[in-house]
């Protein structure tokens, strides 16, 4: 029989006892399943991890566009640089198209103003920016003293129209929270998600729709990301949706050959070679 030299591992939220009975097969991973570095899942879920990947000689490799792949690009921007002072990536979307999707079920749309215990619910919700915070820090090769977060919170002046969602007018239809790296007491890896469900807000945000990596350094390297069709003309809903999975799966799929020929364990990007796109040509 066969053993597969390498699993795309590719559920909404990790099932440790899953990956760990792969690692210790001997098989390779490649995930989207929130995770990079483990710190979201706790210590001993990743030590656990730790441990299968070592007995198996496996690797463990989490990614995805956001957290993961813009991290990664927002460290390698700061290359052309030097005195480094801080590097931030904001993504900033509306998300009413996608208000129905799970990935949004932690988000607390619709809680009232005010809500105790809202801004740690998002956080705990969205604990994978720890990791990229911590992946980033390895490929700057920067130890961090600390990891914390900031969130604000904007309200709905109408009552909202959104798939999957009940966002009456005062409740939340916004959301903005950052995590900071912390190193030698400054903040200087910053990971900001600006989300809002419409236009219809107070305070009354912008969206990007689309990422910006700030590299605050000399000289100072700013980089606008968007993600577009071949042909927004002709673009339809679906052709946006299927992009937005490749754009999560691409960064964890294409990196298989190189997490196959990587040290066994938890590897991020800090591990691996550059890795692009596999073309063929046409």
């Amino acid at each position: 029989m066969l053993r597969p030299d390498c699993v795309a591992y590719m559920p909404l939220y990790p099932d440790v006892g899953h990956l760990c009975l792969l690692l210790e097969a001997g098989i390779n991973i490649v995930t989207t399943a929130e995770f990079i570095t483990g710190a979201a899942i706790g210590a001993d879920a990743r030590t656990r991890l730790e441990k299968a990947a070592i007995s198996g000689n496996a690797s463990l490799f989490g990614s995805g566009v956001n957290p993961g792949w813009i991290e990664y690009l927002a460290a390698v921007a700061s290359g052309v640089s030097r005195n480094l002072r801080s590097i931030r990536v904001t993504e900033s979307f509306d998300l009413a198209f996608l208000s129905a999707d799970g990935n949004q079920d932690d988000f607390g749309w619709g809680r009232p103003a005010g809500d105790p215990g809202h801004a740690e619910d998002v956080a705990a919700g969205v604990d994978e920016f720890r990791d990229a915070v911590e992946m980033m820090a390895r490929v700057m090769g920067v130890t961090l003293g600390d990891i914390r977060h900031e969130a604000e919170f904007a309200h709905g002046t109408e009552d909202l129209d959104v798939a999957g969602r009940d966002v009456a007018r005062g409740t939340v239809a916004g959301i903005d929270i950052t995590w900071f790296g912390v190193v030698g007491g400054a903040d200087v890896i910053e990971l900001n998600a600006r989300w809002t469900l419409g236009t219809d807000l107070e305070p009354a945000w912008k969206t990007l729709m689309g990422y910006l990596i700030e590299v605050r350094a000399d000289p100072q390297v700013n980089l606008r990301i968007d993600f577009l069709p071949q042909n927004m003309e002709t673009a339809t809903p679906a052709e946006f949706a299927l992009m937005g999975t490749t754009l999560t799966a691409s960064p964890a799929v294409d990196a298989i050959p190189a997490v196959v020929a990587a040290r066994p364990g938890i590897v991020t990007y800090a591990d691996l070679p550059p890795m692009t796109a596999n073309t063929t040509p046409r």
